[in-house]
C-alpha cells in the first residue's frame, strides 16, 4: 500500500472541463473538477503523501538554485497541499529572502509579507497562516504557488478566487512554479483572465529551466 498512490494517475477517472464552455457553463465545470481533486488529494495514503513531499522538496531545491533564487513567496500549506517547511528552513538558511502571501482585498492582487521559519504566526480573516507581525515588500521576483489541480501547458486550478492570477499578471512577471502532487493533473477550459505558470514542481517532473 505504501508504495502505490491510492489516487489514479489517469487523469481520465476526473471530471474534465472541455475547451468551448464558458461563462456559468466553465465556472461549474471547474467547480465539479476542483471537488473532485480535493477528494482525491485527501485521500493520499499518509506515509505516500510524506514521501511525495520530500520529492517534492528535492525539486523545489534544485529549481531554486538553477534560477539563483535570492528572494522567494512561499506558501503556508492547508488542504492537504504539499508540506515544503524543511524547503524553506534550508533556503532560510542559506540567505533566500522568503515571503508569504496576504490577502489584502477581494479581486486585489496578493501582497507579502517578510516570514522566517519558527516566528510567530497568526490567522487571517480567510484562515490562513500569516506572520503575526506583517513586515509588507514588494511581489519578490520567484512565487511558489499552491496548486488543487494543473494542466498539461501550466495552467493553474486554485481555490477561485483569482488571486494569483491577478498576482502574476502585473509587469516585469516573476519567475513561477506551481507545486502539486502529479496525480492532480487534469483538463480544463482556460478563461481569459488565467495566467500560466513557467512550470509546476511534483513530485514526478523535473524542474525545467
Amino acid at each position: 500500500m505504501a508504495d502505490q498512490p491510492r489516487i489514479p494517475r489517469d487523469t481520465a477517472a476526473l471530471p474534465a472541463c472541455g475547451d468551448g464552455i464558458s461563462g456559468p457553463d466553465l465556472s461549474a465545470h471547474k467547480t465539479a473538477l476542483r471537488q473532485a481533486l480535493l477528494a482525491a488529494r485527501r485521500a493520499i495514503d499518509p506515509l505516500q503523501k510524506d514521501r511525495w513531499d520530500a520529492q517534492i522538496r528535492s525539486q523545489v531545491l534544485a529549481w531554486c538554485a538553477a534560477h539563483q533564487v535570492a528572494e522567494l513567496g512561499v506558501y503556508w500549506p492547508l488542504r492537504g497541499e504539499p508540506d515544503l517547511s524543511a524547503a524553506y528552513q534550508t533556503l532560510s538558511e542559506a540567505g533566500v529572502r522568503l515571503a508569504l502571501p496576504v490577502v489584502l482585498a477581494r479581486d486585489a492582487p496578493l501582497g507579502f509579507a517578510e516570514w522566517l521559519p519558527g516566528e510567530a504566526m497568526d490567522k487571517d480573516g480567510m484562515g490562513v497562516a500569516v506572520p503575526a507581525e506583517l513586515r509588507m515588500r514588494a511581489r519578490p521576483p520567484a512565487l511558489l504557488v499552491p496548486c488543487v489541480g494543473f494542466s498539461a501547458d501550466f495552467y493553474r486550478l486554485g481555490y477561485g478566487g483569482g488571486y494569483y492570477d491577478r498576482t502574476l499578471a502585473p509587469a516585469p512577471r516573476p519567475l513561477s512554479a506551481g507545486v502539486a502532487y502529479g496525480c492532480m493533473q487534469a483538463r480544463f477550459a482556460r478563461a481569459p483572465h488565467d495566467v500560466a505558470l513557467d512550470l509546476v514542481l511534483t513530485e514526478i517532473e523535473a524542474p525545467r529551466p
